[in-house]
């Protein structure tokens, strides 16, 4: 007899893969926050397991723990602390616990922690994984954490049900590596009320259309390096803010303040050059965050390698004028309401950036279309209905 819930109206749902939800640790963490909170208030039980630990950018950004929100139900999973241990121990865990209990579907997300989903998949569950991004490309990894990484695609390949995946370049390698057909579901995005500089002028002295703006993980794939190299060679008054955390790569972090002549600023609360034109705030979320995207002259995201980047999603969703590397992943994006430099190009990121900087008129225009543009193109509640739709498709066989 198949086993039909194509019309079943509530499903019980388990997330394992992210850091831990409500966090803002990574894309994949502000993905599954958004997924999990909106299927509960579509009449779902949501269950996503976070990783132990401490947070990526230092315990001092750990907020307490909870076992609901927004009436999703978290739990912790049991997970060994470490570089590329945390990761690996939480997921095996958390497919565990999750092979025993009684879920509908099991929804892991990253390659990495799909390692794990052929664990639920042998005691009957069914298993949707969402590849965020190809990371074993990414530049922060050794040779053994990128061994598990591709063993972690390939387990996906072998026992998920469905492959969620966010962008068409993904999608055409695992059809073109694996003969594999995925379903692509990009992010969402939400309008935002654009904030006054407030905290962040008491904070960091910026005020409104003073710094050109990257906001995300200080991370080598993201290109921060490109930007100060380009930047430094401007003749401009504006600041340029590098606003993130590390992410397990603090010798990047050293190496981009050395490349800026950063030291500490008085109160030791964040780092800013010599001449204090280049400002690195660390880890940033809340009213903060809000205030730096509201304010900025130009976002900049100079990415070699993305899945599909939240941030510029964000950026845009604040009213910003962006520059991004012209990646596919990054170009697909803005369309033609934003501007793109060739990849790892500084002579061609500096003078696009010198462009913006002249043109004014062209800046404010940009920024007039990107919500509005940015906001209709990508929507949570359609993502949130196709990866609801997909669920309930699996039982169908």
């Amino acid at each position: 007899m198949k086993k039909d819930l194509s019309k079943k109206d509530q499903l019980n749902i388990a997330m394992v893969g992210h850091k831990r939800v409500a966090s803002r640790e990574g894309g994949v963490e502000i993905v599954v926050s958004e997924l999990a909170t909106r299927m509960v208030q579509k009449g779902n039980h949501v269950t996503c397991y976070d990783r132990g630990g401490h947070h990526v950018s230092g315990e001092e950004y750990d907020d307490p723990s909870v076992d609901n929100y927004h009436g999703v139900h978290v739990k912790k999973l049991w997970t060994i602390e470490g570089k590329g241990l945390a990761a690996a121990s939480s997921s095996i865990f958390g497919a565990i616990v999750t092979a025993f209990g009684k879920y509908d579907v099991v929804h892991f997300h990253a390659e990495g922690p799909c390692l794990a989903c052929g664990i639920p998949k042998f005691f009957g569950k069914k298993v949707i994984a969402t590849i965020h991004g190809l990371d074993h490309q990414r530049a922060k990894w050794g040779r053994f954490a990128t061994a598990y990484i591709m063993r972690g695609e390939k387990a996906a390949v072998k026992h998920a049900d469905e492959i969620i995946v966010l962008s068409k370049g993904v999608q055409d390698y695992f059809k073109d590596r694996y003969h594999r057909e995925t379903v692509l579901i990009p992010n969402g995005i939400e309008k935002a009320k654009p904030e006054e500089a407030d905290l962040i002028c008491d904070k960091w002295g910026l005020k409104k259309d003073d710094y050109i703006l990257f906001l995300g993980r200080v991370v080598p794939e993201k290109g921060v390096h490109y930007l100060i190299e380009a930047y430094k060679g401007l003749n401009t008054d504006k600041k340029l803010v590098i606003a993130g955390g590390a992410s397990d790569t603090s010798d990047y972090l050293e190496r981009l303040y050395h490349m800026a002549e950063a030291i500490p600023d008085e109160t030791e609360s964040f780092y800013k050059s010599t001449d204090g034109k280049i400002i690195f705030t660390g880890f940033v979320q809340g009213q903060p965050l809000a205030e730096l995207y509201s304010n900025a002259y130009v976002y900049v995201l100079p990415s070699d390698l993305e899945g599909m980047p939240l941030s510029l999603l964000e950026a845009m969703s604040y009213g910003n004028c962006c520059l991004t590397s012209d990646i596919p992943e990054c170009a697909d994006v803005t369309g033609k309401q934003g501007v793109t430099f060739r990849k790892s190009d500084v002579e061609d990121l500096r003078e696009k950036l010198d462009m913006l900087l002249k043109d004014e008129m062209q800046t404010d225009l940009l920024k007039s279309y990107a919500s509005d543009y940015i906001c209709d193109k990508y929507n949570w509640n359609d993502v949130v209905d196709k990866t609801l739709k997909l669920y309930k498709g699996i039982y169908e066989e």
